[in-house]
């Protein structure tokens, strides 16, 4: 990928929304008031994957809480979770189906400097044939750790609700609708995502996203 299909400051994040803007009147109208836009960009890595995979399913303020608590417990290394037990993982806030995820990501040796270089499908590829790791935890990690300006995660919810309140659907989009919709904000749906995000905060008072 070249550095112009990334997003990696805060200025990328309000020259792609301009541009968005401008495409998209819904965007347009709502965007002065939402502004500046999070970049949300975070380290990369095996513990970038530890926590979305916690975040799965769960709300943004009880996934910082497990997350914190495996923090305190020393679970944050690939050699630390494999030689964890299960009532230790338990006791950290893990489910039975999140502790294999976890360990199934610490067993996998994934070369994350190569994942660096790797254009969006090559990661979506890489990170979805592991365990646990479905399309909206692959989406999130390009987006925010690698900092891929392209890639949408259609299946979350939060997108869903704000794209039926701005755009005044009858209801919230299914994935695939989602995804067919957000084919009109390339090749900035990672903003298009962030803006989508402030938005549903501004409607719903509560975060959509860690």
């Amino acid at each position: 990928m070249t550095q112009a299909d990334r997003i990696t400051s805060d200025e990328c994040v309000a020259q792609a929304a301009s541009q968005l803007a401008a495409m998209v009147p819904e965007f347009a109208k709502v965007l002065p008031q939402l502004s500046p836009l999070p970049l949300r960009l975070r380290a990369d890595g095996f513990g970038a994957l530890v926590d979305a995979i916690i975040g799965q399913q769960i709300s943004t303020a009880a996934a910082a809480a497990i997350v914190a608590r495996m923090k305190a417990a020393d679970l944050v290394t690939p050699a630390q979770i494999l030689a964890a037990s299960d009532e230790e993982l338990r006791a950290a806030g893990q489910s039975v189906q999140k502790i294999k995820y976890l360990r199934a990501l610490a067993e996998a040796d994934l070369d994350y400097k190569a994942l660096r270089q790797a254009n969006t499908a090559e990661v979506l590829k890489t990170l979805t044939a592991l365990p646990g790791i479905g399309p909206w935890t692959a989406e999130i990690y390009a987006m925010f750790s690698l900092g891929h300006a392209d890639v949408f995660p259609a299946g979350d919810l939060a997108l869903q609700e704000a794209a039926k309140l701005l755009f005044d659907l009858p209801e919230r989009p299914k994935p695939t609708a989602m995804r067919q919709m957000a084919e009109a904000w390339s090749p900035f749906r990672s903003v298009a995502a962030r803006l989508l995000w402030a938005y549903y905060r501004e409607q719903k008072k509560r975060e959509g996203i860690r």
